[in-house]
C-alpha cells in the first residue's frame, strides 16, 4: 500500500484498500472516545458516591456538634465508607483506562508500522483522564478531612 493520492484513474483495488485502511484508522479514534465515555461514567458514579458520603458525614457531624443527636457514629461511618468506595472506584477506573489506552496505542503502532492503517493523527492524553485524576485528589482530600478534621473541607 502506498500513500499516493487516490484519483479516478486509480485501481479499484487500491481505492478499496485505502478506504478500508482509513476506516480502520478511524475505528481507533472511535474506540478511544468510547474508552473516554466509560471513564466519564466512572467519574459520574464516583463523584456521586463521594459527594453523597461527604454530605451525610457533614450533616451528622453538625447535628452532633449542636447536640441534636448523640449517637451519629454509624451514620458518619457510612458517609466515610461511601467516600472511600467512590475513591476506590475512581482508582479502578483510572487504572483500567490507562491499561486499555496503553494496549490501544501499542496495537495502533503495530498496525501503523505494518502499513495497515494511517497513523498521522495523534493520540493525546485524555482530558477525561486528567479530570478523573483531579477528582481523585479532591476525594482523597475529602476523606482526610473527614477522618482527621484537617484540610480544606474541615
Amino acid at each position: 500500500m502506498t500513500n499516493q493520492p487516490i484519483t479516478r484513474q486509480s485501481d479499484p483495488d487500491d481505492i478499496s484498500v485505502e478506504l478500508s485502511s482509513r476506516r480502520t484508522g478511524m475505528s481507533f479514534q472511535r474506540t478511544r472516545m468510547s474508552a473516554d465515555r466509560t471513564l466519564m461514567s466512572v467519574i459520574r458514579t464516583s463523584l456521586s458516591l463521594i459527594s453523597f458520603g461527604f454530605t451525610i458525614f457533614q450533616v451528622f457531624q453538625k447535628l452532633r456538634d449542636q447536640n441534636v443527636v448523640t449517637h451519629a457514629a454509624s451514620a458518619r461511618n457510612f458517609g466515610v465508607a461511601l467516600v472511600a468506595l467512590g475513591i476506590l472506584m475512581l482508582i479502578g477506573g483510572i487504572v483500567y483506562h490507562g491499561q486499555f489506552m496503553n494496549h490501544l496505542r501499542t496495537e495502533r503502532k503495530a498496525m501503523t508500522a505494518a502499513g495497515l492503517i494511517h497513523g498521522e493523527s495523534g493520540f493525546p492524553v485524555s482530558l477525561t483522564l486528567i479530570t478523573a485524576i483531579v477528582l481523585l485528589f479532591v476525594g482523597i482530600a475529602a476523606i482526610v478531612s473527614m477522618l482527621f478534621q484537617v484540610g480544606p473541607f474541615g
